[in-house]
Order: structure tokens, then sequence, then C-alpha cells
């Protein structure tokens, strides 16, 4: 299990879809042909079938188009501040870049800057992997966040199975591989936590089809207070809170939540969820 605790925390999570772009190229798909063919191609071209119609592509083969971030953040008085953080910022906004350069050289550049310590789930193996992919593809120059100590103990290093500068929860829930791994939806719901609710995963390419990238960014924002709030379920198991530091962690949470949902109310939605699952 992870060890620390450090003054700067970022719980996140990204969205992807099948790229497009990447398909025509791979596969030299006619320019013309419509991006909902060219997804249905990418499928098929990678084992589609009846019982699962959208395989798992390479994420190279896909691009970002949200990332949601808790961010825990110890005051120099000590006051812990939360703050939930959205890329891209503004959704449905003209001025917006939604570009995935954008996406990627804000988030990578602010975590080279920073240097928090990163929580996720599965991120070792699937959102830095297409973070990293993504941003050599789009020729970004990142040295800060790619900087790596000559030992793991010198300094911050991201890419390391195993340390303290980034926690991927599912390696400590489970080590190894196999059956036994639980998904967030899992080990969230069982803790009494919300994970997945009207949106799944396999939706979000439906969903940036038909241009409702609102909707999959709050479907990212579920994920990434799920994934914080398991964050803080393992941290109390192995006594990096006591039990009244953890009850007043959830209920910072809360206020989170109420502080953003006059501009964000699908956020009452996950808290109404989560009221359903403590009282269960």
């Amino acid at each position: 299990m992870f060890k620390s605790l450090k003054n700067l925390v970022w719980a996140f999570d990204a969205e992807w879809v099948p790229d497009t772009r990447a398909g025509r190229l791979l596969y030299e798909l006619p320019e013309d042909k419509d991006d909902r063919a060219v997804m249905e191609e990418m499928w098929q071209r990678n084992g589609a079938n009846e019982e699962d119609p959208t395989p798992y592509l390479k994420t190279v083969m896909c691009r970002l188009v949200s990332i949601a971030v808790v961010q825990r953040q110890v005051q120099r008085d000590n006051r812990i501040m939360l703050r939930l953080l959205t890329l891209p910022k503004g959704e449905g906004s003209n001025e917006v870049d939604t570009s995935e350069r954008h996406i990627i050289e804000t988030f990578l550049g602010a975590l080279g800057d920073r240097q928090p310590q990163l929580v996720g789930f599965n991120s070792l193996a699937a959102d830095l992997r297409i973070l990293v992919q993504r941003g050599i593809i789009h020729g970004l120059h990142l040295p800060g966040f790619a900087r790596r100590p000559n030992k793991p103990w010198e300094g911050v290093d991201y890419f390391i199975k195993g340390g303290e500068s980034h926690i991927d929860l599912k390696d400590h829930a489970a080590p190894g591989w196999g059956p036994g791994t639980p998904s967030l939806h899992e080990l969230a719901v069982q803790s009494g936590i919300p994970g997945k609710m009207e949106t799944r995963g396999d939706e979000v390419p439906q969903l940036w089809l038909e241009g409702r990238l609102a909707d999959i960014i709050a479907y990212n924002e579920f994920d990434a207070l799920t994934t914080y709030l398991v964050w803080l379920r393992m941290a109390h198991f192995i006594g990096l809170f006591s039990p009244t530091q953890y009850e007043q962690e959830q209920k910072l949470v809360r206020e989170l939540i109420h502080e953003n949902a006059s501009a964000k109310p699908h956020l009452l939605k996950f808290l109404a969820k989560w009221d359903q699952l403590a009282g269960g």
C-alpha cells in the first residue's frame, strides 16, 4: 500500500474516444467517410462482435476529450482546500479550446510545474499511457513532466509502479492482474461511494458523436470524485487519516459539491446517490 500523503494531491480521471483521424490514416479510409462510420470500422478491425460491439482500442488510436481533477491542497495555516478542476474549461463557449493538444499540454504542463501527488484508478496502464502517447503524436515539449530522477527517492517520478508520486489505486487494491481485480465501480459502490451512474464508459463515443461534450465532462467529474473518495477511504484504511479526520475529509467533499452545484447542477445527482448508498 502507499505510505505517504503530500500537501498537494490530484485525484484525476480522463475520458477519450476513438480518434477518427487515426482510423483514416491507419486503415487508409476515405476522407469523406463520416466519423461514425470510421469509428465502426475501427471497432470492427479490432474484434467487434455481437457481445462486444465496441471493443477496447489501443490508447494510441484514441483522442483525449476531457480530464477532471479533484485537488486537495494543505494551506500554510493547515486548512484543507478542495477544488474541482476540469479541462476543457467553460465547455459550450465558442472561445474555449477543446483541442486534444490543448488539454494534454495544459494538464501535463501543470503537472510538471506543480508536481502534485497523482492519484488515479488504472491510471498507470491507461490514463498516463494515453497522455504520453498522444502528447508525442502532437509533438509537445514537456520536460518538466517527463523528467525522471536517477533514484525514486531523489524526486518526483510519475512513471514508476508502486511509487509515492503516482498512486494507482487499482494496483494497491489488488496487486497484480487477474479475475480478482476490482473495477472502480465495484470497489466504490460497496464502500458507500457512487460509482457509474447514468453513463458508462462505452457510451462516451456516442455522446461525442452527438456533440454532447458537457455530458462527457459531467461523467468525467463523477469518476474523479469517485476516485478521490476511494483514495480517502484507502488512506483511512492504512492510517493516514484517523476516523475523525476521515469524517472531516468527506465533509469537505460535500462542501465542494455544494460550492460548485450552481454552475454544475449534475453534481447534486452524485450527492444524492452518495446519500442513498450511505443510508443503505
